[in-house]
C-alpha cells in the first residue's frame, strides 16, 4: 500500500474510534443523572435495624446490602450477597455462603463477621426492632457460628417456616467500621441529609453488582429525596419534570394524569397494603379509664365496624380504584388470603343493637354509655394524605348517624408517629400498612402481643388478652412448620379471630397506583414495595426526554 492510501485508511481507522468513543460516550452518559421523587415524611431513622416508617423503608430499600432479595416481580428468592444457602431440615438453621471480594461503601472488608454482628443486633431486645420481631418463632436466644470468612450458620431456637425469605429486609451493617450505619453495601450511600428538606444519595462507588455487559451498576449517579408531604405539590412538580416518579399515587391525581398523560400513570392492579383505624388500649395511655373500657370491648369494636360504609369509601375517596378491606391480607394475596372471610357490611341498625345490647342508649340524636358519658372520641390521622383525611371526614360522617361525635386531627407525620407508638397520647388512629412480603412471617412484627406494631397494644409482657395469647400461639405455629397446608391453617384462624375481635377495623385495599416518567428508563411498576424503583441500580434517566417533557 502506497503512503497515500496508508494515510487514508489511517485517517478512516482515527475518524471510526473517534465515531465509537462518541457512541459509547452516548450510550455511557444515559446511564448516569439523577433520579428524583419525594418522601412523603422525615425520615424516622438512617439505622437498618430500626426501621418502620415509609420513608425510612425507602432509604434502607436503595442503601442496605441484603443477604437475599425477592424480585419485587417474579416474587422469586434471588441470591445477594450470599451466592448460595441452605435451611436444615428442621427449620432451625440457615447456613449462607458469602460471595468474596466485597466492600462496605467506605472500603471495609464484608465477611460473615458483619453477618454475625448484624444478627446479634437485631435480636437484641433493647433494640426494641421490628425488623427482629420477624424472626421471633419461639422463645431462647438467636445464635450465630462463623464457619470461615465466607460461611455462615445462623441457629434459631425453633423451626421457623420461609426463613430465608425474611432475611430480604435485613440490611447487613458493618461489625468494624467507625461509619456504623453509614457504610452500607447497597448501590447507593446516604451523601447529605437536610432535615425537612431533602436527602441525597449517592452511587456507591463500591457496590459489587455488574450487569450482563459488566459494566458496574447502579447506572444512576444519584437519587435526590426532596421530603414533601403535600400530595399536590408532588404532582405539580411531576408534571414540570421536577420529579422522575410517584411511587404510591392518590386516586384522583391518578384518573387526572391518566387523562392527560395516559402513558405515565400505572395501575398494578389491587396492591397488598391495607388502610385501617384502631383504637388506644395501652393501659398506661392518657385517656379517660371509660373510653379505654370501650376500646377494649370486642363488641364496641366491632359495632364501629359495622357502621362504617366502606363501600362509599371504596367508591367516593378512591373512586373505585380500591375495595372494601376484608381483613389482616388482601385478596390479591391468593394463597394466604382466607377466602371464608368477607368485608363488613355496612350495618349501622345491627351496630346500635350490639351497643345497646352493651348498656349504650341513644338520647337526643347523642349516644351515651350505661353510666352516663357521652360517646365521642378523636381520630389522629397523617396532614397532607387527601384520602385518609377523606375517609376520617367519611367515618366522622358514619358514625354520627348512630350518635357518636368523632373528631378528626390531622399531625404532621413525625408528631403522629411519636403520639402512637411513644406517648401514647391518642383515642384512635387512621394509618396504613406497607406488606412487603407475600408469606406471614412478613407480619409477625405486628400480631406477636410483644411486638413494637402491635399497634393497639404494643410491647406487652405477656398476652394480656386470651385471644391475643391464642395469635401468638398461631403465629409461632405457622412459623414453625414446613407444611404449607398447617401453616394455612394457623394463619386463616389468625384472620378470623382478626375479624372476630377487630383491633384494626380494616377500611379498604387499594390499588397499586404510581406515575413513572417517560424519561425513566428500564421502570416496570409492580404490586409489591417499593413498586417503582424496586429496580433502582438498573434504572437510567434519559436528559433529553427529561427536558423535553
Amino acid at each position: 500500500m502506497n503512503t497515500t492510501g496508508r494515510r487514508a485508511l489511517l485517517r478512516f481507522l482515527v475518524c471510526f474510534v473517534l465515531v465509537s468513543l462518541a457512541l459509547t460516550g452516548a450510550a455511557f452518559s444515559q446511564s448516569g443523572g439523577e433520579l428524583r421523587f419525594c418522601l412523603r415524611s422525615e425520615p424516622k431513622t438512617f439505622d437498618p435495624l430500626l426501621v418502620d416508617d415509609d420513608s425510612s423503608l425507602a432509604i434502607r430499600y436503595l442503601t442496605g446490602g441484603v443477604l437475599v432479595r425477592a424480585n419485587r416481580k417474579t416474587q422469586d428468592l434471588e441470591p445477594e450477597l450470599a451466592e448460595s444457602w441452605k435451611v436444615s431440615k428442621d427449620g432451625k438453621e440457615i447456613t449462607f455462603k458469602l460471595r468474596r471480594g466485597i466492600t462496605f461503601s467506605d472500603s471495609s472488608p464484608f465477611s460473615s463477621e458483619d453477618v454475625a454482628f448484624t444478627m446479634q443486633r437485631l435480636m437484641d431486645p433493647a433494640l426494641h426492632s421490628s425488623t427482629g420481631d420477624a424472626f421471633r418463632s419461639g422463645s431462647g436466644a438467636v445464635s450465630t457460628k462463623i464457619i470461615a470468612p465466607d460461611l455462615i450458620a445462623i441457629i434459631f431456637p425453633a423451626p421457623l417456616a420461609g426463613l430465608d425469605r425474611l432475611f430480604d429486609q435485613v440490611a447487613i451493617m458493618s461489625a468494624h467500621s467507625p461509619k456504623k450505619e453509614a457504610a452500607v453495601l447497597g448501590p447507593f450511600l446516604v451523601a447529605e441529609y437536610k432535615a425537612g428538606s431533602s436527602v441525597l444519595l449517592r452511587r456507591n462507588p463500591n457496590y459489587w453488582k455488574k450487569d450482563s455487559q459488566g459494566r458496574r451498576l447502579p447506572y444512576l449517579d444519584s437519587i435526590r429525596l426532596d421530603i414533601q408531604s403535600n400530595r399536590e405539590v408532588e404532582m405539580l412538580r411531576f408534571k414540570r419534570g421536577e420529579l422522575d416518579l410517584i411511587n404510591v399515587l392518590d386516586s384522583d391525581y391518578f384518573d387526572r394524569l391518566a387523562a392527560s398523560s395516559p402513558g405515565l400513570a400505572h395501575d398494578a392492579g389491587a396492591s397488598l397494603d391495607s388502610d385501617f383505624m384502631w383504637f388506644n388500649q395501652v393501659a398506661s395511655a392518657p385517656i379517660p379509664e371509660y373510653k379505654r373500657a370501650w376500646f377494649r370491648s370486642a363488641n364496641f369494636r366491632r359495632a364501629i365496624s359495622q357502621a362504617i360504609n366502606r363501600e362509599d369509601l371504596s367508591r367516593v375517596v378512591f373512586n373505585g380504584h380500591a375495595q372494601p378491606a376484608v381483613g389482616p391480607v388482601s385478596p390479591a394475596n391468593k394463597f394466604w388470603f382466607n377466602s371464608r372471610l368477607k368485608a363488613e357490611p355496612y350495618r349501622p341498625e345491627a351496630a346500635l343493637k350490639r351497643l345497646q345490647a352493651d348498656g349504650f342508649r341513644m338520647q337526643n340524636r347523642a349516644l351515651f354509655d350505661k353510666v352516663g358519658n357521652a360517646v365521642e372520641f378523636s381520630i389522629v390521622t397523617n396532614a397532607g394524605s387527601k384520602p385518609r383525611e377523606r375517609m376520617a371526614v367519611m367515618v366522622q360522617e358514619d358514625l354520627g348517624k348512630i350518635g357518636i361525635k368523632v373528631n378528626v386531627v390531622t399531625l404532621d407525620f413525625p408528631s403522629l408517629i411519636e403520639r402512637i407508638s411513644q406517648k401514647f397520647n391518642y383515642e384512635a388512629a387512621m394509618l396504613g400498612f406497607r406488606n412487603v412480603d407475600l408469606d406471614p412471617n412478613g407480619q409477625m412484627n405486628i400480631w406477636l402481643s410483644s411486638a413494637e406494631n402491635h399497634a393497639w397494644n404494643p410491647q406487652q409482657k405477656s398476652p394480656e388478652t386470651a385471644w391475643e395469647a391464642e395469635i401468638d400461639r398461631l403465629m409461632r405455629a405457622q412459623a414453625s412448620t414446613a407444611d404449607p397446608k398447617k401453616r394455612k391453617e394457623s394463619f386463616d384462624r389468625v384472620q378470623e379471630i382478626a375479624a372476630e375481635q377487630t383491633p384494626f377495623i380494616y377500611l379498604v385495599n387499594q390499588n397499586a397506583l404510581s406515575a413513572v416518567s417517560s424519561a425513566v428508563e428500564g421502570a416496570n411498576p409492580g404490586i409489591l414495595s417499593p413498586q417503582t424503583f424496586w429496580n433502582a441500580e438498573r434504572l437510567t434517566v434519559n436528559a433529553s426526554t427529561r427536558a423535553s417533557r
